[in-house]
């Protein structure tokens, strides 16, 4: 049950990419000398600019509008920082690199089975994800596991409703995602040292919940290659790498999965993976976080912000052990 509705942010309230653009190139000549300060551990170079495609840039006016938020008040991620700052494993362990990696991107014939413990399994391509349950777009927080944060604006559905579509059975416990596995799009499904295919997994209740998200795109445009392309999961409350990308398969299982996480390191990553301040990785800490586009780091919040709508899946479970 949710026990508070998801805050609705509507189309109008995006900001243009050009003004996002616009704004971050003005930033970034007057804060020159400042922006190696915004680097972290777990950060890396600073976040490259990004063209939009043309079909796509907004005819705004050169002034930039009030910026818009998510439903805390939060302040949206550039979209050229959002697209060029991204984990995507089977590209590269290189975060700058994904995005040149992933131009190439093809997901023309793309297709996502659904099936397992459900009465009616299906095969849906492109087309029906889109035209079948409806596009809406929602402002979510990110919280990256290895301590930076984001805020996306992304294009999508409710999980739940492709679920009811295909009629989990009594028996279905988990659902279980899988990735693409496809070496021709993928180049570091070379690389033996990882438990390919990329497999994520979320209890019944979780998949169930209003905020747990297929998105098909971000910013008002198709998922970009590197973000995801052309479906991915968006699970606000939990650290990003929960959130599957390029899904190919998704199942209703009666056990919980191993997802590549627990397989690549289970000292360090568990299955629930909630964003917990008070829970530190073996290797650093969760209580801060560094918000991309920002010098400053901030305090994280439990369940990444989403505490009141989310808590109650978690009654009676020990979440430093549930980690």
């Amino acid at each position: 049950m949710i026990d508070k509705p998801y805050a609705k942010i509507s189309s109008s309230q995006i900001t243009p990419l050009d003004v996002y653009l616009s704004r971050r190139k003005f930033l970034k000549v007057a804060a020159m000398g400042a922006g190696a300060a915004a680097l972290s551990a777990c950060g890396g170079s600073s976040p490259a600019e990004a063209t939009p495609p043309a079909a796509a840039a907004s005819t705004a006016q050169a002034s930039s509008p009030k910026s818009p938020t998510d439903e805390l008040g939060d302040k949206l991620t550039a979209f050229g920082d959002a697209t060029n700052y991204n984990n995507f494993y089977e590209f590269t362990e290189t975060k700058e690199a994904v995005a040149s990696l992933a131009k190439n991107f093809s997901p023309n014939t793309w297709s996502v089975s659904v099936g397992g413990l459900v009465n009616k399994p299906r095969v849906f391509d492109l087309d029906d994800l889109r035209k079948l349950f409806g596009q809406e777009e929602r402002v979510y927080r990110l919280r990256c596991v290895e301590g930076w944060s984001m805020v996306i604006p992304w294009l999508g559905f409710a999980l739940n409703k492709l679920l009811a579509m295909v009629e989990p059975t009594s028996a279905g416990k988990f659902v279980r995602f899988e990735t693409s596995s496809d070496p021709k799009q993928f180049p570091n499904m070379g690389n033996r040292f990882y438990p390919w295919p990329y497999v994520e997994g979320l209890r019944m209740d979780e998949a169930m919940h209003d905020l747990t998200f297929l998105a098909t795109g971000m910013y008002g445009l198709p998922l970009p290659g590197q973000s995801g392309a052309p479906v991915r999961l968006a699970v606000p409350w939990k650290y990003g790498f929960k959130s599957a990308k390029s899904i190919v398969k998704i199942d209703v299982v009666d056990a919980m999965p191993q997802s590549f996480w627990m397989k690549t390191g289970p000292s360090e990553y568990g299955f629930y993976s909630n964003v917990n301040p008070e829970v530190p990785h073996p290797r650093w800490s969760q209580a801060t976080e560094r918000r991309i586009g920002e010098l400053s780091r901030r305090r994280t919040t439990k369940f990444n912000g989403y505490e009141a709508q989310v808590a109650g899946l978690y009654t009676g479970q020990d979440l430093r052990k549930d980690f």
